[in-house]
């Protein structure tokens, strides 16, 4: 038996904020709500769809299976009502662009310098899709995407920008006593479940095996793994350049300076082809690849 049309659309803004932000008095200062009508209005959508979304503790909510499962196509619908939208309605000056970029990279690297690229062209209208998984950037609706590991595939174009290079991160006085790769293996070591390259690998290429004790902590996120090693947990993994700011943002320092390895795979900035480009994706493109050239010459 199939559910009337939800009643009101709002529900679906208020829960995807709420889900966002893992907290219901953010979203309710993220939508100028109270609190309390915020949580209303989550059990109005819970008992029109008969399932809890969230976990409710005493100062935190958690999704449950159901609203994560419900989670991604509330997000897409709502983005795509936004951004359709804003071309048929917004400001008849404005140029819209959507450009679907990995949270870790939006977080580290890109976030920081988007001011300048707003400053340089105000008439922008910058839609930021946020992808966590390899399928993220197999779906429509972007006008561009900064993938990694997924160079412009058939019928599209694109412009490499940079790899990655790895290192162990945590905070200065944890760091300060890791004398060798040795010493890694007695702290908790944060492993991202989607990443390529792990800690088995790259203990393993510097000689050094595998040890009944490892402590390996399993992670879907990098952004996750950076704020367990900022409050102390344990050792990330850094990126870089892709991870810099989320190294500073926690007060993390290089665990053994002097040590890197270099990652195999690159980010790609992917289009559908550069003659299609419209005027706002090429002044993006532009000033992104002027952004990487500089990142470079300060390396």
């Amino acid at each position: 038996m199939s559910l009337p049309r939800i009643p009101s659309l709002n529900w679906l803004r208020v829960f995807e904020t709420a889900a966002r932000f893992e907290s219901f008095a953010r979203a309710a200062e993220a939508l100028n709500m109270s609190p309390p009508a915020v949580s209303q209005q989550i059990r109005a959508l819970e008992g029109y769809l008969g399932r809890g979304l969230f976990e409710r503790g005493p100062h935190s909510v958690r999704l449950t299976e159901a609203g994560r499962a419900f989670l991604p196509a509330v997000a897409q619908a709502l983005h795509s009502v936004e951004t359709t939208a804003a071309s048929l309605f917004g400001d008849p000056g404005g140029q819209p662009l959507t450009i679907r970029v990995s949270l870790m990279l939006t977080c580290g690297w890109l976030a920081s310098r988007l001011p300048g690229f707003h400053t340089a062209h105000p008439g922008v209208r910058l839609t930021l899709a946020s992808g966590l998984h390899d399928a993220d950037f197999l779906r429509r609706g972007a006008d561009m995407q900064i993938t990694f590991g997924m160079p412009p595939g058939p019928g599209e174009e694109g412009d490499p920008l940079f790899g990655e290079t790895f290192y162990p991160l945590a905070r200065p006085e944890i760091a300060d006593g890791i004398r060798s790769l040795h010493d890694l293996v007695r702290h908790d070591l944060y492993e991202i479940v989607t990443l390529r390259t792990n800690w088995l690998q790259i203990l393993a290429l510097a000689g050094v095996r595998s040890e009944p004790e490892m402590r390996l902590s399993h992670v879907d996120s990098s952004l996750i793994a950076f704020a367990m090693a900022g409050a102390g947990a344990g050792v990330a993994l850094a990126r870089a350049p892709a991870t810099d700011d989320l190294e500073r943002l926690h007060g993390l320092a290089p665990c053994l300076p002097g040590f890197t390895m270099k990652g195999t795979q690159s980010y790609h900035l992917v289009y559908p082809a550069r003659s299609g480009l419209s005027r706002a994706a090429r002044s993006f493109r532009d000033w992104l690849l002027a952004e990487v050239a500089a990142q470079a010459l300060d390396a």
